[in-house]
């Protein structure tokens, strides 16, 4: 018997596939086009918000019979506000460049549209492991999505990934470069992140007709 139930799990897989935050609820589109030029803020902002997440659900759940409905919002936004304090305060002690390089799109994790939306769809009405369980699965799922936005941004822009060079070199002319390739420096500004996020909507809704809208 695995360690998930069959119900549990589609609360991990289904923001991966069919019920995206990104690409099916459309939310949290400012940090897929804020951050992702480059792999490692992707990843960091991916893990970030999955920390903030998952605790941020739990804690929700744990007080959701003694939080007063007419104060609902300000508590949710009380508790997101300290969890983000506390990964701003880890990014500035243990990775400063990265910090200053994500500079306040970390503390706009607070109004992040996907958290306050869980809190209130979900941890709101559900047990703890229930609560944890779907706000890692969101949070993955709009991570995944912030990963392959990053990726082709910075290996089609700048011909690199986590800052190493794997195309080849420009200056000299090794790699791919030595056969006139040239880096796509559309890539690594902000419209570009949209214009790959909607490519990958379209791959996912010509995969499953069931997406569609009428």
């Amino acid at each position: 018997m695995g360690l998930l139930s069959k119900k549990d799990s589609k609360l991990i897989m289904d923001p991966l596939a069919d019920n995206n935050p990104i690409t099916i609820q459309v939310l949290g589109i400012c940090s897929a086009l804020a951050i992702t030029a480059q792999l490692k803020p992707s990843i960091v902002m991916a893990i970030s918000v999955m920390f903030v997440m998952g605790v941020g659900n739990v804690v929700i759940s744990l007080m959701r019979n003694i939080i007063p409905s007419k104060i609902r919002i300000i508590v949710q936004l009380v508790v997101v506000a300290t969890l983000v304090i506390i990964v701003d305060q880890v990014l500035k002690a243990f990775a400063y460049t990265l910090s200053k390089e994500l500079s306040v799109f970390i503390g706009l994790i607070i109004t992040n549209c996907i958290i306050m939306g869980r809190f209130e769809a979900f941890a709101l009405g559900n047990g703890v492991w229930r609560s944890f369980l779907d706000g890692i699965g969101n949070a993955l799922g709009y991570g995944v999505i912030l990963i392959i936005v990053g990726f082709f941004r910075e290996l089609l822009g700048s011909g690199t990934l986590f800052g190493f060079k794997v195309l080849g070199d420009p200056v000299e002319k090794t790699g791919l470069y030595a056969i006139g390739y040239e880096n796509n420096g559309f890539m690594v500004l902000p419209p570009m992140a949209l214009i790959v996020v909607g490519i990958i909507i379209w791959v996912q809704r010509s995969r499953n007709k069931d997406l569609i809208e009428d």
